[in-house]
């Protein structure tokens, strides 16, 4: 099929070169010309793995390319996609100023029926505004369907090619025959393609964020119990995720969720309650657990290093949001470093990709560094803020050797207390017991012996 992209932030970008990697022809289009430009040279302004290598390879075959001519995409189209970006307004709606602008656009420049689809995420409702701005610059037929996203940062391409479900909200037939057929070479395991009205499809988005970000929340404020209770949150985590009611994904306590779309949708969905007269208090209350979640890690570690001040040195690994990405939207990482920073520690921090974005929206009051551990000399204390593969199975007896004070905060609980305790370091995790294999406490002014 012959597919228009408008919009090549992190969803355009990947839906637009997954689908040209299945075989169709697309022209992905977006009014940043820095970014075309970059993008015709091979740049590929996100980290997403696996998604350079099929941008390459399928600008090479032909299947793919770009321009900031939106005509040029809608004319050389079938099906014309929608994934323009929906930030969050100051009073916690979606702003919607991208996404309508297109569609004053898109009614200008229709010349033939298309299918206009909403791969953003938008309130309910969006499908009759976009509609009838749309209708009011033409009469050339076209059909509207909302196909709502659901790829994780990090898992983005695999979450594309091989999709759990495919929601596609449309009360056309004509919409709906073009979108299963351009589907089902992502349907081969699965046949999941869930039809429904557009208004149930864009709910939907809200509704399944909200959930995951339910669970998030729900089990940090389990952790949180679970420290002053003497409960091991780990096991509580394993014994909760067994019962087949529940299941085991998104019960991982830490700091915080983060990112480009849990803490908008949650504020969005905040905002249609209030619109509707509906009060939406268990979203608010996530939330609420998530912020505090934040504080509450952060908070530890200040207060764990309270009078050093200046002469205190912390060692932090991971900005990101989460692992896999250089996201730092929302990244309690982020957020815990500015902490650290306002109460006068000093910071060094390493990540594999999401550093320099971190350095520049922290405006440089911390070191970034390039090596993980070289970073570490001297350093007070190792707080780990984001669950990189690379820091899963770390060398401990190198960490404690190069750390002048044998501390470690674990706020993704990767390791495994009994491990870190023999390897002679002190280890504070988050919902487990104050401080596993906790060891006397050392003097900032005490340096440790350097074995050989």
């Amino acid at each position: 099929m012959r597919l228009c992209v408008v919009g090549v932030g992190y969803v355009g970008l990947v839906s637009g070169t997954c689908f040209a990697e299945a075989g169709n022809h697309v022209i992905c289009v977006d009014n940043d010309a820095r970014k075309i430009e970059g993008l015709c040279r091979g740049e590929i302004p996100i980290y997403e793995r696996g998604l350079e290598e099929i941008v390459r390879s399928t600008v090479k075959s032909g299947r793919l390319r770009f321009t900031t001519d939106l005509k040029e995409g809608v004319d050389n189209s079938d099906i014309i996609f929608l994934a323009v970006g929906t930030p969050m307004a100051s009073d916690g709606s979606a702003d919607l100023d991208g996404v309508c602008a297109v569609a004053h656009s898109l009614g200008t420049q229709l010349t033939d029926y298309r299918v206009i689809v909403m791969k953003s995420t938008v309130p309910v409702g969006t499908h009759e505004t976009l509609s009838r701005i749309i209708r009011s610059h033409t009469s050339v037929p076209f059909d509207y369907v909302s196909n709502p996203e659901f790829l994780k940062e990090g898992a983005a391409v695999e979450d594309f090619m091989r999709p759990d479900r495919i929601i596609i909200g449309t009360s056309s037939q004509r919409a709906r025959d073009l979108m299963s057929d351009l589907y089902k070479p992502f349907m081969r395991k699965s046949k999941r393609i869930i039809f429904m009205d557009p208004a149930s499809a864009e709910m939907t988005k809200y509704a399944a964020n909200g959930m995951l970000a339910t669970r998030i929340s729900f089990m940090n404020e389990v952790a949180m119990l679970c420290e002053r209770t003497g409960a091991d949150v780990e096991l509580v985590r394993q014994g909760l995720g067994s019962d087949s009611r529940i299941g085991s994904a998104f019960l991982f306590p830490g700091v915080g969720f983060g990112g480009s779309c849990f803490p908008k949708d949650i504020h969005a969905l905040i905002h249609m309650g209030r619109d509707n007269d509906t009060e939406m208090s268990l979203v608010e209350a996530v939330w609420r657990v998530n912020t505090l979640a934040r504080d509450h890690f952060a908070d530890r570690v200040v207060r764990h290093y309270a009078g050093a001040g200046a002469e205190c040195t912390l060692a932090v690994w991971g900005l990101a949001f989460k692992a896999n990405t250089d996201d730092i939207r929302e990244s309690p990482a982020v957020y815990c470093v500015r902490k650290f920073a306002e109460a006068g520690l000093r910071v060094r921090a390493y990540d594999p990709q999401a550093g320099p974005a971190a350095l520049a929206a922290l405006g440089g009051n911390f070191d970034l560094h390039t090596d993980a551990y070289a970073m570490l000399d001297g350093c007070d204390g190792l707080i780990v803020l984001t669950d990189w593969p690379e820091f899963r199975t770390p060398d401990f007896a190198a960490i404690r050797q190069r750390l002048r004070r044998p501390v470690i905060f674990d706020g993704r609980n990767l390791y495994d207390p009994e491990g870190v305790s023999r390897a002679g370091l002190e280890y504070f995790a988050v919902g487990r017991s104050a401080c596993a294999g906790r060891r006397r406490e050392i003097p900032l002014t005490s340096a440790v012996p350097q074995t050989v």
